[in-house]
């Protein structure tokens, strides 16, 4: 069983920055798949970025490519969304997944779409305001 508890949340202005962190407990496999997806008001949650923990390979949303930056800390049991730039649309609540997977699917934007990962945690609100 994994559990995950965001943080880093919060309200910023256009073109500020947030950074996201996201601690796992419980057994992790070296090879999962681990990302963030948000959910905006109204809308179904999409996937925003991936990290496949063997490799570290990495899968971005075209909306967030150049201004968010994942990455993982201590044996893979967090993570960061670096969050750059963020517009108005950025907003939603943003939740910790993680699936044990391939680097492959990690990194397809069909697999991530179809938002099949078995671990999410509560999530954590981001409100950008222009």
């Amino acid at each position: 069983q994994v559990q995950l508890v965001e943080s880093g949340g919060g309200s910023v202005q256009a073109g500020g920055s947030l950074r996201l962190s996201c601690v796992a407990s419980g057994y992790l496999h070296s090879s999962y798949c681990m990302g963030w997806f948000r959910q905006a008001p109204g809308k179904e949650r999409d996937g925003v970025s991936m990290g496949y923990t063997a490799d570290r390979s990495t899968y971005y949303a075209d909306s967030v490519k150049g201004r968010f930056t994942y990455s993982q800390a201590r044996a893979n049991k967090t993570l960061y969304l670096a969050m750059n730039s963020l517009k108005t649309e950025d907003t939603g609540v943003y939740s910790c997944v993680a699936v044990r997977a391939t680097s492959e699917w990690c990194t397809s934007s069909v697999q991530v779409k179809s938002r099949n990962f078995g671990y999410w945690g509560q999530g954590t609100q981001v409100t950008v305001s222009s």
